[in-house]
């Protein structure tokens, strides 16, 4: 690969591997800074009165999961529950998105971050995320854990994300289901976006894939939230989007480890990332102080939130765009939290449950038994925050959680 045109530090391990040719200008690993400037020049987004950086995603506001595919092989056909949430597609359908992105991404600017995902060293693996748009590398630099010095010099990518949103696929000829796409290819260690700009679709596809090798290491990986006390006592929040994992871990008495991703070992849990990925509709600075001093820092990244063009003040109240606005920003951002991203076994877990049937009671102590019991029929709520395709729709679901490894 030539990289006569680049801007930034490129790592030693090029693009050759995806057969990337012909690219215009490769901006590899900038910083917040330079991002930022890239944003604003090629009017990706609007910057705030407090230096957050204001993007929208329309039409796709939340993740689309009739978009999700993943590769069906040899590999995966045994591992995976396929079905209407797992769906398959064939290694050929996968091959031809590649070669059309090869094609696309042909004479473009292309932004690159080289990543970390994992906090613990022995779970840690890395990650290369690719992009269309400078304010995707940014939420990617905020999510995931940076890497410097010798580590960065040596990356080398075991995982790689692709996201092209102005790239629309075709439903016919590539066997998915609209022209947004996101498809995974587990053995190439591999995912394709196109289609649509929603950030989460990165986030996600990085931890589908924490979540797809980490049980082989006889670690549990958990979508749950997790600080700890001040005598060091770890406290687990699982639930779904919107039901409050980001505020009742962002504690103020209390250290975050992490709002969202982790991964339970035999000595302790760990956080995914390196950042958050705030829900922030109707965010009150008295209620939230945490997330409210992260959403109005610089660099923070505001996604699909309503912000005034001429006093540039954000509006955490506006849902014209859509009720799932959102702040990624860097753990860092958080006053009180812990920096190995590391914590002993969880004292307590909480099951936070959107409730809209009256089933529960708002609060209720559970033992064992009834922490199964309800771990299986834990009555939720799919509420309109939560994924595109169930906007228009409240339904009740059950939330299922591998339990078995409580009891080892």
């Amino acid at each position: 690969m030539n990289l006569t045109s680049f801007s930034g530090t490129p790592t030693f391990f090029g693009l050759d591997y995806l057969g990337f040719h012909n690219l215009r200008t490769i901006y590899w690993n900038l910083s917040a800074a330079e991002l930022v400037e890239q944003i604003i020049l090629r009017q990706e987004g609007c910057i705030s009165r407090t230096g957050s950086i204001v993007v929208k995603t329309s039409p796709h506001t939340g993740r689309a999961p009739n978009d999700k595919f993943f590769v069906r092989n040899e590999t995966t056909e045994q591992v995976i529950d396929w079905g209407d949430v797992n769906r398959g597609i064939l290694p050929s359908q996968f091959d031809r998105l590649l070669l059309q992105l090869q094609a696309y991404f042909q004479g473009r600017d292309v932004f690159i971050q080289d990543m970390a995902v994992g906090s613990d060293p022995e779970a840690q693996t890395t990650v290369r995320i690719i992009t269309e748009r400078a304010w995707h590398n940014l939420v990617a630099q905020n999510l995931f854990i940076r890497l410097i010095g010798d580590k960065l010099a040596d990356f080398s990518p075991v995982f790689t994300v692709i996201c092209a949103p102005g790239f629309q696929a075709d439903p016919t000829g590539d066997g998915v289901h609209s022209s947004a796409f996101i498809v995974l290819d587990l053995e190439k260690r591999l995912v394709l976006i196109g289609g649509t700009a929603y950030a989460g679709e990165i986030k996600k596809s990085v931890f589908t894939y924490m979540n797809y090798i980490l049980p082989k290491k006889g670690i549990l990986p958990m979508h749950c939230a997790a600080n700890t006390g001040r005598h060091g006592d770890t406290a687990l929040f699982f639930g779904l989007s919107g039901t409050g994992k980001t505020t009742l871990s962002s504690d103020i008495e209390r250290k975050l480890v992490g709002d969202d991703e982790h991964g339970w070992t035999n000595h302790g849990v760990f956080n995914y990332e390196g950042g958050c990925y705030a829900k922030t509709i109707r965010l009150r600075k008295e209620l939230e102080p945490v997330i409210w001093k992260a959403a109005h820092r610089f660099g923070t990244v505001l996604e699909n939130v309503v912000m005034d063009p001429l006093s540039r003040n954000i509006d955490f109240d506006n849902s014209s765009i859509t009720e799932n606005t959102r702040a990624a920003y860097p753990i860092e951002y958080v006053d009180n939290y812990v920096e190995t991203g590391c914590a002993s076994s969880p004292k307590n877990i909480f099951f936070l449950c959107a409730d809209a049937f009256g089933v529960l009671p708002p609060i209720s102590k559970l033992d064992i038994y009834q922490a199964v019991y309800f771990s299986f029929r834990d009555t939720q709520q799919k509420s309109r925050v939560q994924k595109q395709a169930w906007e228009k729709n409240h339904q009740q679901h059950f939330l299922h959680v591998l339990l078995r490894h409580f009891f080892r």
